[in-house]
């Protein structure tokens, strides 16, 4: 395969693979925010699927050529810039970040890989996020409005600005990589695409009723 038909399918595993990256340290953090060592190990957990996914990636990108942390340089700015928007200050908010944009972000890379083949499909399929965690933090958020409904209502914001501002970077990365986009939007029409969207929007409104938060 030559260089230039190479770029989208580098560009889409150096944005996964710098999302897993960024994603154990902030979830390595937010561990420190549990209110016990059950909780805080459980986050840690998923703080080192998060590394072991990004070894994987990172094998993947040498395997097509070229430096991987080159290949992941231009999206540093749009994930790191979203981090800085969406910092937890507790434990409940660092949970619903984890089971909001990890949701989110799974769905999405889950329709792109649908449109490749082979080895690459497989791969960023085997590395999405496992469902044992996604169910520890619906189990947690849960229980924590079973326990006390007010909370619902701040929640189910901070998970609407968690999705706003995800958009707000997702839209500053395809403004800068068209060849992402192009990717994405190869094998679909526009009412293709649309529907894509749609799938992803009723899997997220899907996760937030499980849990008790409004869309």
């Amino acid at each position: 395969m030559s260089e230039p038909d190479n770029v989208p399918l580098i560009d889409l595993l150096a944005l996964l693979a710098y999302g897993q990256l960024e994603a154990f340290d902030r979830m390595s953090a937010d561990a420190r925010l549990a209110p016990d060592l059950r909780r805080r190990a459980a986050l840690s957990e998923m703080a080192a699927a998060e590394i072991g996914t990004y070894r994987r990636l990172i094998r993947r990108l040498a395997q097509l050529g070229g430096d991987p942390y080159h290949a992941m340089a231009p999206f540093v700015a749009a994930i790191e810039a979203y981090h800085a928007e969406t910092q937890p200050k507790d434990w409940l908010e660092a949970l619903v970040k984890a089971y909001v944009g990890d949701g989110i972000s799974d769905d999405f890379y889950g329709e792109v890989a649908a449109q490749l083949s082979g080895d690459d499909r497989d791969l960023i399929m085997d590395v999405l996020h496992e469902g044992r965690y996604a169910a520890f933090a619906a189990g947690e958020i849960k229980a924590a409005i079973a326990d006390d409904s007010r909370i619902a209502s701040p929640l189910s914001m901070w998970a609407r600005r968690l999705v706003g501002e995800g958009m707000s970077q997702a839209l500053r990365v395809s403004s800068e990589r068209p060849a992402l986009v192009a990717l994405i939007a190869a094998r679909q029409d526009e009412d293709g695409v649309a529907a894509m969207l749609k799938r992803i929007t009723a899997a997220h409104t899907a996760r937030m009723s499980a849990v008790g938060l409004n869309n």
